[in-house]
């Protein structure tokens, strides 16, 4: 072989044996193959043992996908419920920040500015201010109608009342209380609303001033709920 080409053959075994060595490597490394199921139900895999499994069992596969082993779980009983305590947890905080996120953006849509708002509550109140004044009206005739009777019952004073007017009584009294009761159902409701309304003018306020949905800590009902 004359010393040129001897030369060569020895530079292209110089620079192949990095690469050889490179690939010995890589292969070793795809050889383990660490699967899993997190407590989320996401499959996971890894070149080294998965945290997020270190609660459940891994399987250690080879590089054509067969099972090499299966390791154990890294955590006692102890540990493992604690550990899924804490996932619930984070899972339960991040379904609160979405829906927070979710409700402002929804209140933002619903109110772009304060006029809008007002003009909702006031559509909303109107319904029950309206059967509120038709109660009270009823609550004013029936308290005339009960004056009547008492003015009759006096021409029976120290006597027994006839049977016809005790049943006028009677169905005047549970008229009154079926009526008292409806003012104060309308009432409650009407509070209950504007309550509803105080709260989320408070919370737009401050999505109006420029907080991000989701980052204002104040209450606020939902509007699904009206």
């Amino acid at each position: 072989m004359n010393p040129a080409r001897a030369a060569l053959v020895r530079l292209a075994g110089r620079t192949l044996l990095p690469v050889t060595l490179a690939a010995v490597g890589l292969s070793a490394q795809a050889a383990n193959i660490y699967t899993c199921v997190n407590a989320k139900g996401q499959r996971m895999t890894s070149d080294r043992p998965i945290a997020d499994c270190l609660d459940r069992a891994q399987e250690l596969r080879n590089a054509d996908g067969s099972v090499k082993k299966v390791l154990p779980p890294a955590m006692t009983a102890e540990e493992r419920a604690a550990h899924e305590d804490r996932l619930r947890q984070e899972m339960a905080a991040e379904a609160a920040r979405r829906d927070a996120i979710r409700l402002d953006r929804n209140l933002l849509s619903r109110y772009p500015d304060e006029p809008r708002h007002q003009k909702a509550r006031k559509a909303a109140l109107e319904p029950l201010h309206t059967a509120l004044a038709a109660t009270e009206r009823r609550l004013t005739e029936l308290e005339h109608d009960q004056k009547r009777l008492q003015e009759e019952a006096e021409f029976y004073k120290g006597r027994d009342l006839p049977r016809e007017l005790k049943v006028k009584f009677g169905q005047n009294q549970a008229a009154l209380q079926a009526q008292q009761d409806a003012a104060q159902n309308h009432q409650a409701e009407i509070s209950r609303i504007n309550a509803t309304y105080e709260q989320e003018l408070t919370r737009l306020k401050r999505l109006w001033a420029g907080a991000a949905p989701g980052s204002v800590s104040l209450p606020a009902s939902s509007s699904a709920s009206r």
